[in-house]
């Protein structure tokens, strides 16, 4: 059985009075400036949902409150998943992505007849031009801060996406991802490397996933830089015979990666990863098997081996949850994200829980 950790729960953001209260997929870090940034896709109807916009909080007494959250990112289509990085000094990144218009209109006729929000979805998706729209914002986007992550520039494009953003290492901004070149998007997982323009240039592919049973699908890596320079990345693995986390390493700076193999718990994805100050390697991921909740595992070898997994939360009413992203407090404690819905008839909200390290890893 797995462990239990001793948490303390609490909700960073909501939008209770409004039909517009589903949030998902956040990340956090630390801002050059020591606030903490909580970033995610909020102002939704629902999981698939077109007026999805890219969010983010801030929180200046190590999580225990939050300040509202405030639009970063809102293109025509539907802006998913949230992550965010320091790539430099004073320079943050906000990653996301979004889906095709006839992607949305085929989610809305799979709702029916008797869906209250259609004739809302309907008209929004006719009032721009989808054409224009995707041909300047469809697949994998981005923006940049250079005041130390308070204001963000354009919406960009990159050739890859994931859901926690990229890493640095050296002077290097690596960003491992799955192709998502709009229309183009398909199975294959990529390193890209930042230039100096501010663009993502592939630098290297990571083969694709031998996972047994029917073909599996690797998407929504994470990848973190090791003291030693090296690379480690996780990586969700689902097929209908499986559904967990895979890992891959490169030690050559992103140039070339091992070949992925397996180190999730069954129904376990996707993960992130953090190092701590105390050198244990956390991953934490949502857990789409029952019990349904947020779940950490722990590696003292920088993923070489991994200890069971741990429970942080085995409440959810639903595997509408998950996406948890970590980070260390001033005082070593950690700090997790993620969305989950309070109840089985309300919408999903941001959550967090705040933890320490079992002793006993």
């Amino acid at each position: 059985m797995p462990a239990v950790i001793r948490v303390t729960n609490s909700v960073v953001c909501a939008n209770e009075h409004s039909i517009f209260n589903y949030f998902g997929w956040p990340s956090v870090t630390r801002l050059p400036d020591g606030t903490l940034a909580a970033v995610a896709s909020g102002f939704r109807l629902d999981h698939i949902c077109p007026f999805g916009k890219g969010i983010i909080c801030y929180s200046r007494d190590e999580g225990a409150t939050w300040t509202a959250p405030a639009v970063i990112i809102d293109t025509p289509l539907d802006d998913r998943d949230c992550g965010i990085s320091v790539i430099g000094e004073n320079r943050v990144m906000v990653t996301s992505f979004n889906n095709t218009v006839c992607f949305q209109r085929e989610r809305l006729e799979n709702k029916g007849a008797g869906y209250p929000y259609a004739a809302l979805i309907d008209g929004y998706l006719k009032s721009f031009d989808a054409e224009k729209a995707e041909s300047r914002f469809l697949g994998s986007t981005y923006v940049i801060s250079r005041d130390g992550g308070y204001t963000f520039g354009p919406v960009k494009r990159s050739p890859v996406t994931s859901i926690h953003g990229p890493c640095v290492r050296g002077s290097e901004v690596l960003y491992v991802g799955r192709d998502y070149r709009g229309r183009t998007q398909g199975e294959r997982l990529f390193c890209c490397v930042l230039d100096e323009n501010d663009d993502f240039q592939i630098l290297s592919e990571i083969a694709q996933i031998d996972a047994p049973g029917s073909p599996a699908l690797g998407c929504e890596p994470h990848a973190a830089v090791m003291p030693d320079g090296s690379i480690v990345v996780c990586i969700r693995v689902q097929s209908p015979d499986i559904f967990t986390l895979y890992q891959c390493e490169s030690y050559d700076g992103g140039r070339s990666f091992t070949v992925p193999h397996r180190i999730g718990p069954d129904g376990g994805a996707p993960g992130h990863l953090l190092v701590h100050s105390s050198g244990v390697l956390i991953c934490t991921f949502g857990c789409r098997l029952e019990p349904f909740g947020q779940r950490a595992m722990f590696s003292r070898d920088f993923g070489k081996t991994w200890s069971a997994d741990y429970i942080l939360r085995g409440d959810g009413p639903s595997k509408d949850l998950g996406y948890p992203c970590t980070v260390e407090l001033l005082d070593g404690s950690l700090l997790s994200v993620y969305y989950q819905r309070p109840s089985r008839h309300e919408s999903a909200v941001i959550m967090q829980s705040v933890w320490r390290l079992p002793e006993e890893i």
